[in-house]
């Protein structure tokens, strides 16, 4: 359909949300669709694009990755669309990703990831190692010591990020002492193993590439093992408030994440998102990294759509690059020269009532350099 031909009608908008919404990775991808949701429901409640709502066409691929690969299939071949927002583990966009690249799709991915990749149907709006792991590296090992136990989930990001932040670390002066991986749907015993190795080893740093409800499990066998976070503190690149609220804040206490955003960092735009979620989901539900991308992306999406009038993906990718958006983290904007987001720097330490104090923070958002080329520290205030 042409551009053209879209502006004769008044049908909807019709865009593809892929998340679990069940299964292991539950706990965080639903965080994800609601703030996809919510930026939809608010786009629609301001009159669509163009006088057009935007319709969600939504799967639920239960934290498989042969779903979320039939799904996207079926997406772009049988319903027709060309636009999907989803994705939370490497794995399952990896999945996605030949379907996508041969239909010609647009994803848009909010979460962050090990970096190295680039792909002309992806707009990555989630961090990028430079924006997270190499402040995290510097923080940890200026406060605490250089001494690193890894423990991931087994798949391609753990690894990835695993490898970076082991050179990271190495370039500091710091070693790795141990790393373990557990399945992505561990249970709490698979962790007991794990901490007997980490209380013979000492480290100084406890680095969890963990994701899905097994980092709840990570956190209560470490605090089973009355281990301090005061002396060795997990300290994470996936770990929200959202994994903190099921974990039980007495828990996640003292325990440290690098991220673009927590929920009570300042300003009004955060302070108009939070209420919004609240008031959708309810007074005890709070945001987080992954669900603050799902929506600026969303908004940067419109954004296009009203200007070109169109969705399909050789018409819609130019204007999306350079676009800027006005995000609850700050100004985030997609860099044209890698289709990533320039997103913020933070650090956060979680306090007593789970939320995260933000303890570091770059001055401004960090420009995406997925590959690592600059290997420079953002300034940091």
């Amino acid at each position: 359909m042409s551009g053209l031909d879209e502006q004769v009608t008044n049908e909807p908008w019709r865009v593809g949300v892929l998340f679990s919404q069940s299964g292991f990775m539950a706990l965080i991808e639903d965080t994800q669709f609601r703030g996809t949701m919510i930026a939809i429901e608010e786009i629609n409640a301001n009159g669509g694009i163009n006088g057009r709502e935007l319709q969600p066409v939504i799967y639920d691929p239960a934290s498989d990755n042969s779903l979320f690969r039939a799904y996207a299939h079926r997406m772009l071949s049988k319903d027709g669309l060309s636009t999907i927002f989803g994705c939370y583990t490497s794995s399952s966009r990896k999945a996605v990703l030949p379907v996508i690249e041969r239909l010609n799709g647009l994803l848009w991915y909010p979460t962050l990831y090990e970096g190295f990749e680039y792909s002309p149907n992806v707009i990555y709006t989630g961090a990028a190692p430079n924006q997270n792991s190499m402040a995290l590296c510097e923080y940890l090992t200026e406060r605490y010591g250089s001494r690193f136990y890894f423990v991931g989930s087994d798949y391609v990001y753990p690894r990835e990020s695993n490898r970076i932040m082991r050179e990271l670390l190495q370039r500091n002066g710091g070693e790795v002492v141990g790393e373990s991986y557990v399945p992505l749907n561990s249970k709490r015993h698979d962790f007991n193993p794990i901490m007997r190795d980490i209380k013979q080893a000492q480290p100084d740093v406890i680095f969890s590439t963990v994701v899905g409800i097994g980092t709840v499990y990570l956190y209560q066998s470490f605090n089973d093992f009355n281990l301090d976070p005061k002396q060795t503190p997990i300290a994470s690149l996936t770990t929200t408030e959202a994994e903190i609220q099921a974990m039980g804040s007495d828990v996640g206490e003292g325990h440290i994440t690098a991220a673009p955003y927590f929920q009570s960092i300042e300003g009004g735009s955060n302070r108009a998102f939070v209420e919004r979620y609240r008031r959708r989901y309810g007074d005890s539900e709070s945001t987080n990294m992954c669900a603050e991308a799902a929506y600026f992306q969303v908004k940067i999406f419109a954004g296009a759509l009203e200007m070109t009038n169109s969705l399909q993906t050789d018409v819609l990718r130019p204007m999306v690059l350079g676009q800027s958006f006005e995000a609850p983290q700050g100004t985030v904007s997609i860099d044209p020269r890698c289709s990533h987001a320039n997103v913020w720097s933070r650090i956060g330490k979680v306090n007593r009532g789970g939320q995260f104090e933000v303890v570091q923070q770059s001055l401004s958002a960090v420009n995406a350099d997925p590959y690592l080329v600059g290997m420079m520290r953002p300034g940091m205030a």
